[in-house]
C-alpha cells in the first residue's frame, strides 16, 4: 500500500478512541495528549510485552519505579540543569518559537553554525527570525510552601537518572553481580520548543528504559546484544515489518560527549524515517558523575579479578508514545473490497485492545441475544479483553472491529440455536468459518 499519511493516523486515533487531545474542550494544550479507552488497552499491552521481554524473561534485570520529582542535585550532577538545552529561534513578528536545528535541517546545537545556516531563512509564516539562543527544556516546579531558589525542583526529564542513583540499592538488595540491569517504565517531561507530529514529539512522555551495568571489557559484545534485542522485539514481538525499520549510527558530532557509541532504530513514520529506539554505550560517565557529586562510593568490587572499578552502562531506551505511533502506522491498511475501502489495523492478536467481539446476528431476537450473552460471558472469563457489539448491521460491525484491530468476530445466529456452532470471522482474511462453541478458546487463542 502507499505511504500512510499522518492525518489518517490522527483521524483513526480520535475517531476510534485511541488518542484524544488533552483538555480538548478548552482548546487543548500543545504537546499533551490523553489515551482513550482503546489507546490505554493497546498501550498497556505494549508495556506489558516490553516488561515481559526485558524483565520477566531475564534473571538479572530488576525493575524500579522512581519518583517524578528528585533532589535537584541529581540533575545538576547528570548535566541536565546546565546542559539539557535545545537551540531556539523566534519569529520576530508572530513571536512563535521554533527549534533552530529543525528549521536549518541539521542535527546540531552549534549556535555559530545555526546562525550561519539561518541567516537568510524565514519562519514558516514567512517572517524574519531572531538569532538562535539556548533554551533549557527542564520543567521547573517548587517543593514546599515557599517559592524561592531553595525550593526549586524539576519534573524529571528522563527516567534514567534515578536508575543510576538506585544502582547501589538494587545491587545490595538483589545481591546482584555484574552484569545486571535496572529497568523502568515511567513519565518524563520536556518543555519542547515546538511539539509536533501528533504524539511523536510531546512535552509529557512515557519511557521504557533499561540500564545494563557491565565490566568495561564486555562493552562491545554487550552493546551488540542489546542492539539485537531491540530489533527482534520490534519485528518479532510487535510484528513490525522490517522494511519500515533502519539503523542510524550517531557520528561523533551527534552523540553525547561521554558516549562511546550510539545507534537508533529509525521507523518509517508518516513524516519519514525518525528515531524510535536507542541503544547507547554511556561508559562509566553516569555512575562516575554521581559518585563525584554525592561522595557515595559507587564502584564495584569484582570477585573474579579482585579489582575495584566503576561499571560501564549500556542503555536501551524507547518511548511509549512513539512505539504506539509506530505500531498504529505499521498496522494501518486500506484495502478495496467490492468497490469499497476497508480500513483495517492488522495488529498482532496479543497486542490488540480486544481479542474478539461477540455479536448476535439480530439484537431484536431475544433467543439470539441470550445465547450471545452466554458466549460473551464465557469468553470474557477466558480472555478478559472481549467486546460486546450489537450496534448496526453485521457489515458495519465488521468494519468497526477491523478499524480497531480486533482479530476475530464471533456471530451467534439461528444455526447456533440448533447445533451450538458460531460463525468466526477473521479480521485479516475476512474469511468466515463455523466453530463449535466448546472449541472457541483454542480457536481464538
Amino acid at each position: 500500500m502507499s505511504q500512510v499519511k499522518l492525518e489518517d493516523i490522527v483521524s483513526l486515533a480520535k475517531r476510534r478512541g485511541f488518542v484524544f487531545q488533552a483538555s480538548e474542550i478548552y482548546g487543548g494544550l500543545a504537546g499533551f495528549y490523553d489515551y482513550g479507552p482503546l489507546g490505554v488497552e493497546l498501550v498497556n499491552n505494549l508495556k506489558q510485552e516490553w516488561w515481559k521481554a526485558m524483565v520477566r524473561e531475564h534473571d538479572n534485570i530488576f525493575g524500579v519505579d522512581s519518583a517524578i520529582i528528585q533532589n535537584p542535585k541529581l540533575w545538576e550532577a547528570s548535566g541536565h540543569v546546565g546542559g539539557f538545552t535545545d537551540p531556539l529561534v523566534e519569529d520576530t513578528v508572530t513571536h512563535k518559537r521554533y527549534r533552530a536545528d529543525h528549521l536549518a535541517g541539521v542535527d546540531s546545537n552549534d549556535l555559530k553554525e545555526l546562525t550561519k545556516l539561518l541567516k537568510d531563512k524565514k519562519s514558516p509564516d514567512g517572517n524574519p527570525l531572531s538569532e538562535p539562543r539556548v533554551f533549557n527544556m527542564m520543567m521547573k516546579t517548587y517543593v514546599g510552601p515557599v517559592e524561592d531558589s531553595e525550593s526549586t525542583a524539576y519534573l524529571r526529564p528522563e527516567t534514567a537518572g534515578p536508575m543510576f542513583t538506585n544502582y547501589e540499592n538494587v545491587r545490595e538488595t538483589m545481591r546482584a553481580k555484574l552484569p545486571f540491569g535496572v529497568a523502568q517504565i515511567g513519565k518524563a517531561f520536556r518543555n519542547e520548543i515546538s511539539p509536533r507530529d501528533f504524539i511523536f514529539r510531546v512535552r509529557e512522555l512515557e519511557q521504557m528504559e533499561m540500564q545494563y551495568f557491565i565490566r568495561p571489557a564486555e562493552q562491545e559484545k554487550t552493546y551488540e546484544e542489546w542492539r539485537d534485542f531491540a530489533w527482534k522485539f520490534l519485528t518479532e514481538r510487535l510484528g513490525i515489518d522490517e522494511k519500515n525499520l533502519e539503523w542510524h549510527e550517531h557520528d561523533a558530532k551527534e552523540r553525547a560527549h561521554y558516549a562511546a557509541a550510539a545507534h537508533d532504530i529509525y521507523f518509517k513514520f508518516p513524516q519519514g524515517f525518525k528515531e524510535l529506539w536507542g541503544t547507547h554505550n554511556r561508559t562509566d560517565y553516569d555512575l562516575g558523575a554521581h559518585q563525584k557529586a554525592s561522595g557515595k562510593d559507587l564502584q564495584y568490587f569484582d570477585d573474579q579479578s579482585q579489582e575495584r572499578f566503576t561499571p560501564y552502562v549500556i542503555e536501551s531506551s524507547v518511548g511509549v508514545g512513539r512505539m504506539l505511533m509506530a505500531v498504529l502506522t505499521d498496522a494501518y491498511h486500506e484495502e478495496e473490497i467490492n468497490g469499497e475501502t476497508r480500513v483495517v489495523l492488522k495488529l498482532k492478536p496479543d497486542l490488540a485492545p480486544y481479542r474478539v467481539a461477540v455479536s448476535p446476528l439480530l439484537k431484536n431476537k431475544p433467543e439470539l441475544a441470550k445465547k450471545a450473552r452466554e458466549v460473551y460471558d464465557a469468553l470474557k472469563k477466558e480472555f478478559g479483553n472481549v467486546m460486546w457489539d450489537d450496534n448496526g448491521n453485521i457489515g458495519k460491525r465488521y468494519r468497526r472491529q477491523d478499524e480497531i484491530g480486533t482479530p476475530y468476530c464471533v456471530v451467534i445466529d439461528f444455526g447456533t440455536l440448533e447445533d451450538d456452532t458460531v460463525t468466526v470471522r477473521d479480521r485479516d482474511t475476512t474469511k468466515q468459518t463455523r466453530v463449535a462453541i466448546a472449541n472457541l478458546p483454542s480457536k481464538l487463542n
